[in-house]
């Protein structure tokens, strides 16, 4: 294309827009060039790992979580397209099952970070200043979990024993099987770990429950007419990674930690994180009619 098409094209687009093409030209012509750490916004970055006492490992600590959130956001970004996109051919689903395996993959091997690049005695002591937050509380997690599949797949089989026969959604949020990490339903006692995180987000996941209430990854391949088994064995492989094998390794990472020793730490959020943490306890499976009834009932083994 030469500068006159080009010129052509710049002023095709704004008047399509029903912009003057010649301000933009004029602001183009005063502005900066872009560079790299104003582009990634890089210095605001490295300042924001906040720590609260002086052990060198609690900044590795932050930033692999801060990194942690950043995938997390990233498979959103890819879960969307996919939950809000009308008739998206097979190629599209199977780049983006593809996409999400690898950001899985990096969260699962990423806890070596936690396991073998930090002091042991050093965490076990600045861990405490950080009561009652949890990872639990990370909010993208339940996010990302309603865009994957119909509500009702994140309540186990403890939670619904307690549904009525024509549960809402208020019913299943009230029995989801994350709440059982922080919720005594025989004392009635809630944790501040849970209470916090209930305030600040729970409306919020409600209203994107009703929102993606028939888009969600589950009932969109529901939509299709003919699922190809390639397409199946990917979505298969998703759930696995992410509902089975990267809560092994959170729950290995935190044994190392908790109770290598036999010492039976609390966790932070005051979770019994031993049996919350397992996949066979939380019994979360984004795409459920893909499993076997035997696969569903070895979950996690």
């Amino acid at each position: 294309m030469d500068n006159t098409e080009l010129l052509k094209s710049i002023e095709k687009k704004y008047k399509h827009l029903g912009e003057n093409p010649e301000t933009y030209l004029k602001g183009l012509l005063q502005a900066k060039p872009i560079n790299y750490w104003d582009y990634i916004q890089v210095d605001t970055l490295l300042s924001l790992q906040k720590t609260r006492t002086d052990y060198k490992d609690e900044e590795i600590f932050v930033m692999y979580h801060q990194v942690t959130e950043l995938t997390l956001k990233m498979m959103i970004h890819e879960i969307k397209q996919l939950s809000e996109g009308e008739n998206l051919g097979e190629d599209i689903w199977i780049t983006k099952l593809d996409r999400l395996k690898r950001y899985t993959r990096m969260l699962i091997t990423s806890f070596d970070i936690m396991k073998d690049g930090m002091s042991y005695d050093d965490y076990n002591i600045f861990r405490a200043t950080l009561t009652p937050a949890s990872g639990f509380q990370s909010a993208q997690f339940r996010i990302l979990e309603i865009y994957s599949t119909k509500i009702e797949n994140l309540v186990n089989s403890y939670g619904k024993k307690r549904l009525p026969e024509n549960p809402t959604i208020e019913d299943y949020f009230e029995n989801i099987y994350w709440k059982d990490a922080g919720y005594n339903r025989k004392t009635g006692k809630m944790t501040l770990t849970l209470r916090q995180f209930i305030e600040k987000y729970e409306d919020d996941f409600k209203h994107l429950a009703k929102k993606t209430e028939g888009k969600t990854l589950e009932e969109r391949i529901a939509q299709m007419p003919n699922p190809s088994e390639e397409l199946k064995d990917k979505l298969k492989q998703f759930d696995h990674f992410y509902n089975v094998a990267w809560p092994m390794v959170h729950l290995d990472t935190a044994n190392y930690f908790l109770n290598s020793k036999g010492e039976n730490k609390a966790a932070t959020g005051g979770s019994e994180w031993q049996k919350y943490l397992h996949p066979k306890y939380q019994q979360r499976k984004f795409f459920p009619k893909l499993w076997s009834s035997e696969e569903i009932a070895n979950w996690g083994m």
